[in-house]
């Protein structure tokens, strides 16, 4: 136990240390965090009407953040997969940062939904009355907390025997880290039930709604972590082979083939078929009665991952920096499609055939950056202290502490 506090100790000293880019970069984000905060505490003055959330329209960017990153968290799987169940020995040190990520993630996400409320003071009702199993957010609720604990653990349990310099026993993370494959899937699947069980809303009445969450996730997440592993690349010691993004460049294009395919088919079924329930795909494409605020996002959207996706196929895309183009404009469509091209059409036109756009305010933005900013702090510090002791520079060193615990134990008893 002093060996392993003595390891948090250092750690937490080592998140403290860094050239003057890492010192800009987080102030920057310290700034932001504070900036959410006080935006924070003027809706918990004010309550939601400091939002552009209405009775019409009841969830907006937070949950559309919130639907985002559990497909962020969810996607570390696809580093675990091909090193523990195909044994791609090229991934096998980087499945840590994906790992780091999906906490960063999970939490990002549990922030989103906790400002969401209209009273948060009042939170303990949910696990006081939890209607389980027929709740889909109650189901919502075990898998984000208990995604979070495994990814806890593993990352944990591995950057700990690291530092000791030892091999991780296998029957201590092996386990958990098949559950963690599963438990991933059921994270974006069970959220994806949270809004296609709502009948009341015929946007999200899909059976493709939950392959589609799985698609988009596993093709913005692995994109994510090439953005930073090229930072890790181009900033630090640490080697990551150019095999590595090569693999990872080949998950992002399967899996963003897929969800184009998947939106396509459901673009189809709604506008050929012509339902009663295509009121809200027109308004969220090309307009309805005159009202289009999210008509030029969502083919803005398109078109980023239309063009992501042809490069990706082109052998252009193997070169870093053009892998690199083509990962953001990818997260950046997929955030647009997958959040407020899901989110917010659902409830235009209301079941009263009432339009009432949608527009985040201000300070509902400041939120989103602040809660964004602490994220990212958070990985930040997790992988800025996670390098230093996978590469070695950062370790327990068991003859200096014999010595040191030898010199107290003469010390003690010359005292006496």
């Amino acid at each position: 136990m002093t060996t392993y506090l003595k390891f948090l100790s250092r750690c937490f000293r080592l998140s403290f240390v860094g050239d003057a880019r890492y010192y800009a970069w987080m102030f920057a984000l310290t700034v932001c965090v504070l900036l959410g905060i006080n935006a924070y505490c003027k809706q918990l003055v004010y309550g939601l009407a400091t939002t552009g959330m209405t009775d019409q329209v009841s969830w907006g960017f937070y949950i559309a953040n919130f639907t985002f990153l559990v497909g962020m968290a969810a996607a570390a799987v696809m580093l675990v997969i091909p090193v523990y169940v195909y044994r791609n020995r090229e991934l096998h040190d980087l499945v840590i940062f994906g790992e780091l990520f999906a906490v960063a993630a999970i939490i990002m996400a549990m922030l989103f939904v906790t400002v969401d409320l209209g009273r948060p003071d009042r939170f303990h009702h949910l696990p006081l009355r939890f209607n389980f199993p027929s709740s889909m957010l109650t189901w919502d609720v075990l898998v984000l907390n208990g995604y979070l604990l495994l990814n806890l653990h593993i990352c944990g349990y591995l950057v700990y025997c690291a530092y000791r310099r030892r091999e991780p026993s296998k029957i201590f993370y092996i386990p958990f880290v098949f559950i963690a494959i599963v438990w991933a899937i059921s994270i974006h699947t069970v959220t994806a039930f949270l809004y296609s069980g709502l009948g009341g809303r015929p946007f999200w009445n899909s059976a493709v709604i939950a392959p589609r969450f799985l698609a988009s996730a596993f093709a913005a997440g692995p994109a994510f972590l090439i953005l930073t592993l090229s930072v890790l690349r181009s900033f630090t010691t640490y080697e990551v082979s150019t095999k590595a993004f090569m693999t990872l460049r080949n998950i992002v294009t399967i899996a963003l083939t897929i969800n184009m395919f998947l939106l396509g088919s459901e673009a189809f079924t709604e506008f050929y078929t012509d339902s009663a329930h295509v009121a809200s795909a027109k308004y969220l494409f090309v307009g309805l009665h005159g009202r289009s605020a999210l008509v030029p996002w969502i083919w803005s959207a398109i078109a980023l991952n239309t063009i992501a996706l042809f490069l990706l196929y082109m052998p252009w895309s193997r070169r870093l920096p053009v892998l690199q183009v083509v990962s953001f404009m990818l997260i950046v469509g997929i955030w647009i499609e997958k959040g407020m091209g899901l989110i917010v059409p659902a409830f235009i036109p209301t079941p009263l055939g009432e339009i009432v756009e949608y527009l985040p305010t201000l300070n509902e933005l400041l939120v989103t950056l602040g809660i964004w900013a602490f994220g990212l702090l958070i990985y930040t510090i997790l992988v800025r202290v996670t390098v230093p002791v996978l590469a070695g520079q950062l370790t327990y060193d068991k003859r200096f502490a014999e010595t040191k615990a030898e010199l107290e134990a003469g010390l003690a008893v010359g005292a006496r």
